[in-house]
């Protein structure tokens, strides 16, 4: 080879080396995906062995002194909702409108939102909270951490932070959190991307990926709720899809119009709740006690009882409502914590009231459209909705009676509340996080 040839050569590997060599701005934001997403899948396998831990703690607790949470809930409702106000003000509630809110300014306020000091201690409160027996649940704050960790690593790899990151995120804490890779892509595109863009798809699915095989290599192939063999003949499923989705949406969307309410609107109870946090946050946990002590079913994510409706059990008809107010009772708190698997243990209870309307259905195949139904209508995301229950249930040959349910149930909860929950919720954080901002 000629000299001139191989200072052609040595240019093409040097500049081949600045543009994808270990220094590389492209190799650094590659190497923070995959690295972030495997902290992901590790993370949120330790927040679920944690929560577990957590909610059984209180189980037994009750088991032996039934009447301690009349104390101990108010109380400590009242200690989390201060610790909170006084050391992460960010990390009140579920931890997805933080994330969405995050993604409108990630340069700006992204690191505030989803800074990661703020996502650990937002996971020992819901922890806290469990083991009080709040209702709430581990998967709104797992979306939270998952994105302050792809944050953080970036941040520690010099890539800049961009919205796609904290929606890879986002989604991946989903897919880990409830072991659904697809929920996860579909929770990504119908709540956290408002402009889904080609580049933004392979993040996601690449750390979906990612985070998936984590949690799958670690806990293995499991089923969140059990497999569920769902069936109904075609007349039948399209009766109870019509019935469940108007009657699922019109429930789900009530509770999404109240718990924004109490964030957004101005009268009484909100003056007090703005005035008095810590007090409001005790009336709270008063609620959720009383109603758990009547009747020892709405503790936590109320995964057991849910978990038995869809296998076929049969639970009290007052299981529902008593789970709604429980959940919007914790929501409203102040205090950190999901509200996705205590919605989806309500729309379990709401699918229970639609088992009494249609007796001769199969009673799993029933409670599955009316939890689809109520889960679409507080969360409005039908399509992550029915992946979500599909994929915990293994019920996937009952999608389309799954999905028409969801559809009605949309249409349904915007009759009640015009406004998604989530994207209602984290204008807050976006206005609070912009008034913090030095300057």
């Amino acid at each position: 080879m000629s000299r001139t040839g191989r200072r052609w050569t040595m240019r093409r590997v040097r500049a081949l080396i600045r543009h994808s060599g270990p220094t590389s701005l492209l190799f650094r934001r590659r190497l923070a995906l995959m690295g972030g997403a495997i902290l992901v899948g590790l993370a949120a396998l330790v927040f679920a062995w944690a929560a577990d831990e957590s909610s059984e703690a209180f189980e037994q607790l009750t088991h032996r002194l039934p009447l301690l949470p009349l104390l101990l809930t108010p109380l400590g409702f009242a200690g989390i909702a201060w610790i909170t106000r006084r050391y992460a003000p960010f990390a009140g509630g579920s931890g997805i409108p933080q994330v969405i809110a995050a993604t409108r300014l990630p340069e700006q306020i992204g690191g505030r939102l989803v800074d990661l000091r703020t996502a650990l201690l937002k996971v020992a409160l819901t922890l806290a909270g469990l083991l009080v027996g709040a209702s709430v649940g581990r998967e709104g704050p797992t979306v939270q951490i998952s994105a302050a960790i792809l944050a953080r690593v970036h941040s520690v790899l010099q890539v800049p932070l961009r919205a796609s990151v904290m929606v890879a995120g986002g989604a991946a804490g989903v897919a880990a959190a409830f072991n659904t890779p697809l929920a996860g892509i579909s929770f990504a595109i119908e709540e956290l991307a408002s402009a889904y863009e080609q580049r933004m798809t392979l993040l996601v699915i690449t750390a979906v990926i990612i985070s998936g095989m984590v949690s799958l290599g670690l806990a293995g192939d499991y089923v969140y709720f059990g497999a569920v063999a769902a069936h109904l003949p075609l007349g039948s499923a399209m009766v109870v899809a019509l019935f469940a989705g108007v009657l699922g949406g019109l429930s789900g969307g009530l509770f999404a119009r109240l718990a924004l309410a109490a964030a957004t609107s101005r009268n009484r109870l909100t003056d007090f709740s703005r005035a008095h946090p810590i007090r409001f946050a005790a009336c709270c946990g008063a609620v959720v006690a009383i109603i758990g002590v009547l009747t020892d079913l709405t503790w936590g994510t109320s995964y057991a009882p849910a978990r038995h409706l869809i296998t076929g059990g049969q639970e009290p008809l007052w299981f529902a409502p008593a789970k709604f107010v429980s959940t919007l009772a914790t929501s409203i708190s102040g205090i950190p914590g999901g509200i996705f698997a205590p919605s989806l243990a309500t729309g379990a209870g709401f699918g229970n009231l639609l088992r009494w309307m249609f007796p001769e259905q199969q009673g799993s195949a029933v409670v599955l459209l009316g939890m689809v139904a109520y889960f679409t209508g507080v969360v409005r995301a039908p399509l992550t909705a029915v992946i979500i229950i599909s994929e915990t249930t293994g019920s996937r040959g009952f999608m389309l009676p799954l999905l028409g349910a969801a559809l009605v149930a949309d249409g349904a909860a915007q009759r009640i509340c015009k406004e998604r929950l989530y994207h209602g919720l984290s204008r807050n954080f976006l206005d609070r996080a912009k008034a913090a901002q030095p300057g």
